[in-house]
């Protein structure tokens, strides 16, 4: 079974983000898959890696929680900050800098309970499972 590489660029979704948004990998480890840099688990930085989704909806969020609360209970998104940590599970036979490569499947946790997902991994490239 053919498992797609995640690249730099690659289409990404977080479950209370209004918006897909474009993974960031840095090209320091040389790693490239189709010209482009291929991720890692630890490719997970807010900002830098985890780009924002649009605006965030997750009550979990204190900008989300206060401007709902300040509207009376209607939900009011607010601008999507990342909060994320790791990519998990990776491909442990496919190491990119010693670190596990990020697949289809792997997913990312944000702290406000969203959950981020490749929805387009970029790349054509595919591991041999």
């Amino acid at each position: 079974m053919a498992i797609p590489l995640v690249v730099d660029s690659a289409t990404l979704l977080c479950s209370f983000g209004t918006a897909p948004s474009a993974l960031g990998v840095l090209p320091v480890r040389r790693t490239l898959a189709g010209g482009r840099p291929v991720a890692c688990l630890t490719d997970a930085v807010p900002v830098l890696n985890i780009r924002p989704f649009g605006m965030c909806t997750s009550l979990a969020n204190p900008a989300v929680a206060s401007a709902t609360a300040a509207a009376l209970g209607v939900l009011t998104p607010q601008p999507c900050v990342p909060a994320t940590s790791a990519w998990a599970p990776g491909a442990p036979a496919t190491l990119i800098g010693g670190t596990p490569a990020v697949t289809v499947s792997s997913t990312c946790a944000c702290a406000y309970g969203g959950m981020v997902t490749v929805l387009q991994p970029g790349n054509g490239t595919v591991l041999g499972a």
